[in-house]
């Protein structure tokens, strides 16, 4: 198959289905879905089941025992089952544009990452958007958008069509290249070349940690925030702590200034 998509979860039963919608609309249909699950309870599976007849190919459940937050952990064993050579990375409350997967591949080149954006919803919007809306990516537009919530600004010009902004847009923005946790793509050989994720990090930076690796071992980026759109739904963050977050940052800055390349505790020990 052309990419496995990697959707990370805990506990957001009624997000992943609004997410998962969004996948069986896909203009690329040769993808793996395969859900990281960081501990959800048996509601999330029931979830999981009820899309069996949606796609293709079967979706791959992972799951690890709720032992706080342990997203590295699962990414990496979510990592080690996929079929494909090539990975997309997103999260279990980001909504793909039906052509999200088809603009991966469009950009996809050796020796780079892809690193996309979101279009970050409030709560009343998120709540809001039904399985219509995304069937016929009414919640994709502007005007539905603005209806139901969202403040009209110009991040909202992430969600243009015309191929030529967009082409411009990616050029010029000010955003970092980063690896996203919600929206980035790559080769599986690039991940496991630098270990893949740092399990001894806790929520703060940890994708972009891997990121900084790779670019230690010399793989560039590609920006494409305004071409593969992904909608993000709003929720709480109640596993944030910044002792965790400035102890993240100190990792990051010694693998930066050192060019670290792979990490102690990553994904060699399930290969």
């Amino acid at each position: 198959m052309k990419i496995s998509v990697i959707i990370t979860t805990y506990n957001s039963e009624e997000w992943l289905r609004k997410v998962l919608i969004g996948y069986s609309v896909q203009t690329e249909t040769d993808f793996e879905i395969v859900i990281a699950d960081d501990g959800s309870n048996e509601k999330t599976k029931e979830i999981i089941s009820s899309f069996k007849e949606s796609f293709i190919l079967p979706i791959k459940h992972v799951w690890q025992e709720d032992n706080g937050f342990q997203k590295c952990k699962i990414l990496n064993k979510a990592i080690v089952v996929t079929s494909s050579d090539y990975l997309l990375f997103t999260d279990g409350d980001c909504i793909p544009k039906n052509d999200f997967i088809a603009q991966h591949l469009n950009y996809k080149e050796k020796g780079y990452l892809l690193s996309g954006g979101y279009f970050k919803l409030p709560m009343n919007t998120s709540q809001s958007i039904t399985k219509k809306n995304i069937l016929d990516q009414e919640c994709f537009k502007i005007s539905w958008l603005t209806k139901n919530g969202v403040r009209k600004n110009f991040k909202l010009s992430k969600l243009f069509n015309f191929r030529l902004f967009v082409y411009f847009m990616n050029w010029i923005t000010p955003t970092k290249k980063t690896f996203n946790g919600h929206n980035t793509s790559c080769f599986k050989a690039d991940i496991i070349a630098v270990n893949g994720f740092n399990e001894d990090m806790s929520y703060g930076g940890l994708d972009r940690e891997l990121g900084e690796r790779m670019f230690n071992f010399g793989i560039l980026a590609k920006q494409i925030r305004y071409s593969a759109i992904c909608l993000h739904l709003d929720h709480k963050r109640g596993y944030f702590s910044q002792e965790n977050w400035d102890e993240n940052l100190k990792t990051r800055a010694y693998n930066i200034k050192n060019n670290i390349i792979q990490t102690k505790n990553g994904i060699h020990q399930y290969l």
